[in-house]
């Protein structure tokens, strides 16, 4: 799921619509209201329609199959209907027809700016009361909602169609071979890494080329040592990443790229080889999400083998304020509802369904991992992705990632400049002064 897990994501939250469009859209949309009842009401719709990104066959397969199975009955009513769109034309398409008035029953946003400003105008559905009122507000995991609420200003206004969360990946035979256990704290951490550098093995892969997955971890330092919400400190002006405490959290990653603790060359290595040099057991950890458990579960790609690969959390760090039960996590593209079809029967029956539904038949059917309760056995599946999906299922928080109240300017940025931190040629300093300056200016 890489093409609609990693990289979507990034763009996610990192890409914002233009402030122009955004007025645009406010003006073409009126109205100041964000609950279900101002975007027009009760229409009757001929279709269950969605319109979805091109590049994600997951979410529409997966309805499709509900249509023809437990949603049978509901399509019988209103039947499906699936519309693509390519991902890079995603948010014009939305917001052109949320200006005519035209926006189908649901559909993928990846842009929570432009969700965002559709709730505020009254064209989407805030889907909590809704789920609530139809009995099926337990379907969802706690998690994912949290996740969802941190994206669209406190409200449930996409449903979390793919759900990841992200940690460290680590093998399990380079760790007994050593003695070393699983850390709890950053120190820990840090320790068996110094530790598996010394004996010859590398500590971790991590790709230099994409930059995120060095900047996670400075966004998880920042997390796990100022709280939850000091990111969104940063993102409403109460905080600069220019402040000591933030500052501190890059100098720390600095220091394991300064080790070498990310082998050699980390600023050549992409994605692929990154996840390969963990799956050959060329290097001991690997921070990465849950989307690569697909990886995992295949021998062709994992010779460590799926059995000796385990999942911990970013550790503590000592005297933080954060937990290490808040992981990050983001839902891929969500899927968004129009409030122009609020109280409408057959609507709510489909969207009962999905609830009911939903997580069985992309875990069964696509092998993904949705925000939905898995209500269905289904095939036992390899150890590390029963604790990861245990994992989820069971934690009651989240937090979001580095870049992801970023605007485009800072997340460029921030990923670009991620290899220089690690390799030295930019200080700790250096590197959050450039990105709280692409902050501003990009703002």
């Amino acid at each position: 799921m890489i093409a609609t897990s990693t990289r979507s994501k990034r763009r996610l939250l990192g890409l914002s619509a233009s402030a122009a469009a955004l007025t645009l859209l406010a003006s073409a949309c009126g109205g100041t209201g964000g609950g279900a009842s101002s975007g027009g009401g009760s229409a009757a719709p001929s279709s269950f329609s969605f319109l979805s990104a091109t590049e994600n066959t997951v979410d529409r397969a997966v309805l499709t199959s509900l249509s023809k199975n437990e949603c049978a009955t509901e399509n019988k009513a209103l039947p499906l209907s699936v519309q693509t769109q390519p991902q890079a034309n995603l948010n014009e398409k939305v917001q052109l027809l949320a200006g005519q008035n035209a926006l189908p029953v649901t559909f993928h946003e990846d842009t929570p700016t432009t969700v965002v400003q559709l709730a505020q105008s009254g064209k989407v559905e805030n889907l909590e009361p809704l789920l609530q009122k139809l009995g099926v507000e337990d379907q969802l995991l706690p998690s994912a909602v949290s996740t969802v609420k941190e994206l669209y200003n406190g409200q449930l206004d996409a449903l979390p169609a793919e759900y990841n969360i992200e940690g460290i990946f680590y093998n399990k035979q380079i760790f007994a071979a050593h003695g070393l256990s699983v850390p709890s704290t950053w120190d820990e951490l840090v320790a068996d890494a110094a530790k598996l550098q010394t004996a010859g093995v590398q500590p971790f892969s991590a790709s230099g080329q994409q930059g995120w997955p060095i900047t996670r971890l400075i966004g998880d330092y920042i997390f796990r040592d100022l709280g939850p919400n000091a990111m969104k400190d940063v993102a409403d002006g109460k905080a600069k990443l220019t402040d000591p405490a933030y500052v501190a959290a890059a100098q720390k990653v600095a220091d394991l790229g300064k080790a070498g603790y990310f082998g050699k060359g980390v600023g050549s290595i992409d994605y692929n080889t990154a996840l390969n040099t963990f799956l050959t057991g060329k290097a001991a950890m690997l921070y990465m999400g849950s989307w690569a458990l697909s990886n995992i579960g295949d021998p062709k790609q994992d010779s460590v083998g799926a059995a000796n690969i385990g999942f911990m959390p970013f550790p503590a760090v000592a005297g933080g304020q954060g937990s290490i039960d808040q992981y990050p996590s983001n839902i891929g593209l969500g899927i968004v509802v129009s409030s122009q079809y609020a109280n409408n029967t057959e609507v709510d029956d489909w969207l009962s369904c999905v609830a009911k539904n939903y997580g069985t038949d992309s875990l069964k059917g696509q092998s993904t991992i949705s925000g939905f309760k898995v209500n269905t056995p289904v095939p036992a599946a390899n150890a590390v992705t029963t604790q990861v999906q245990t994992t989820m299922s069971t934690a009651t928080s989240s937090v979001l990632w580095f870049e992801a109240l970023f605007n485009a300017q800072a997340t460029t940025t921030s990923q670009q400049d991620a290899a220089p931190l690690v390799s030295g040629s930019m200080s700790a300093q250096q590197f959050m002064s450039a990105v709280q300056n692409a902050l501003t200016s990009g703002s």
